[in-house]
């Protein structure tokens, strides 16, 4: 018995390059070795439950345009029929994870008690459904910005009454992602930051928020829970001064509160657009401190100023953050999570179906692209070139001398260097031999 809401499609299935059915992967084949592992283990894609089943169409300027079957999202019986379509919507496009809100999942009691008994409920729920299909939970996180109680923030917020209802709300959401599995679990700090400092505290704000992460570790040992850690650096979203604006700020918060052995980065292409860089320097950010846990794979329109969320479509894009990934090692505990909506038109079940299928496939393209940049080894050996003379005796104990030691030396060899190209016209038009 299905909620016939996918009624007359099918699963979808890969159909190669020369496919021209709508609903067909024509790059993604999940069983396809790259580098020696199956395409589906690379990719670790997973369906974000908020976007594709809880959003009801709305942006700043309008209100809902999406009649789903389970709307209203305000009772239990229609929070499970959005889990049996959920699920319906897995299996078609054999997506092997999920990721999820509480608010996603339950319907606001607006109370921490009846909030707990609905989330126990539909976990339960879930949990039966996960046994019956294999779809794994690769994170789950709490929803603590969009209530009226979140308004300045969760673990920041100026009222240790709101501090105390965070802490019990991801207490609840840890508990409900360790039952169901998690691979990962994710803060997200929607309204951590301020609107104005003339009614904020900022030292207070960031150590309160620093304790409390540090509580969320202690409790996830305490538990058992294998899982990953997550933080999501949310520039600009809702606040301008956010604490979490980037991959660089987070990694400073963390150091400062002892985390950094314990707690990693899940990163968005979307919020790096909306902190002014790249996808790939935010991914390259955390790498190089070994923190990078796992990804947010959407985009944003770049001439609006807001997070539009759309469904990846730019290769080369894409292809320039695998690169990084897979140098890294690619994910441990992390995946691909689609945290993209259809557009506010799209109204149909094909359209939700649709989407997905397009954007695994662009990352299919991409994944295969870096993974032959990294084959053919030319960026990597220009990379080599390009900091040679650091290799040489000289300039490594140029490194644990002294600015004395180094000026005599200037003078006494009369060093003068000249400028070198970096060749970037060059190593541009060398990845656009793979994409």
């Amino acid at each position: 018995m299905t909620s016939g809401f996918f009624d007359g499609i099918d699963k979808i299935t890969y159909g190669g390059s020369e496919s021209d059915a709508a609903l067909s992967f024509r790059h993604y084949n999940p069983d396809e070795l790259i580098l020696g592992k199956r395409m589906e283990d690379h990719l670790r894609f997973a369906v974000a439950w908020w976007h594709s089943f809880a959003w009801e169409g709305q942006d700043p300027f309008g209100g809902q345009t999406f009649e789903r079957p389970w709307h209203p999202q305000d009772d239990m019986g229609r929070a499970k029929l959005k889990v049996d379509v959920a699920f319906e919507m897995f299996a078609l496009l054999g997506q092997p994870y999920f990721c999820w809100h509480d608010a996603d999942i339950r319907p606001e009691q607006g109370n921490f008690r009846d909030n707990l008994a609905t989330l126990e409920e539909i976990t339960d729920y879930i949990g039966t459904k996960m046994e019956q299909s294999g779809t794994r939970c690769l994170w789950g996180t709490a929803n603590m910005f969009s209530h009226r109680r979140w308004m300045a923030g969760a673990s920041t917020n100026p009222d240790p009454d709101v501090f105390a209802f965070a802490a019990a709300t991801v207490k609840s959401c840890i508990d409900a992602t360790h039952k169901l599995g998690g691979e990962n679990y994710v803060l997200w700090g929607g309204r951590e930051g301020y609107e104005t400092l003339l009614n904020t505290d900022m030292g207070q704000e960031l150590d309160h928020m620093g304790r409390f992460l540090n509580m969320v570790v202690e409790y996830k040992h305490k538990i058992g829970f294998k899982g990953t850690i997550l933080v999501e650096p949310k520039p600009q979203e809702p606040s301008k001064h956010q604490y979490d604006f980037d991959a660089a700020t987070c990694i400073g918060f963390l150091r400062k509160y002892g985390l950094e052995d314990e707690v990693k980065l899940n990163l968005e292409q979307g919020h790096a657009i909306l902190a002014g860089h790249s996808f790939e320097h935010e991914i390259a950010v955390a790498t190089a401190e070994g923190m990078l846990g796992s990804i947010d794979m959407n985009r944003n329109d770049y001439q609006s100023g807001w997070d539009t969320d759309q469904f990846p479509n730019n290769v080369p894009e894409v292809a320039l953050a695998y690169y990084h990934i897979l140098k890294a090692g690619g994910f441990l505990t992390g995946g691909t999570n689609f945290d993209a909506k259809l557009r506010r038109q799209s109204l149909d079940a094909e359209d939700l179906l649709a989407a997905h299928v397009g954007a695994m496939d662009v990352c299919a393209r991409g994944l295969k692209a870096a993974a032959a940049m990294l084959e053919d080894g030319g960026l990597e050996d220009a990379l080599r070139e390009r900091y040679a003379g650091w290799d040489t005796p000289e300039a490594r104990a140029m490194l644990e001398s002294d600015l004395d030691s180094i000026a005599a030396r200037v003078l006494a060899d009369d060093i003068n260097p000249k400028p070198r190209s970096g060749r970037q016209e060059i190593l541009e038009n060398m990845v656009n031999r793979f994409v």
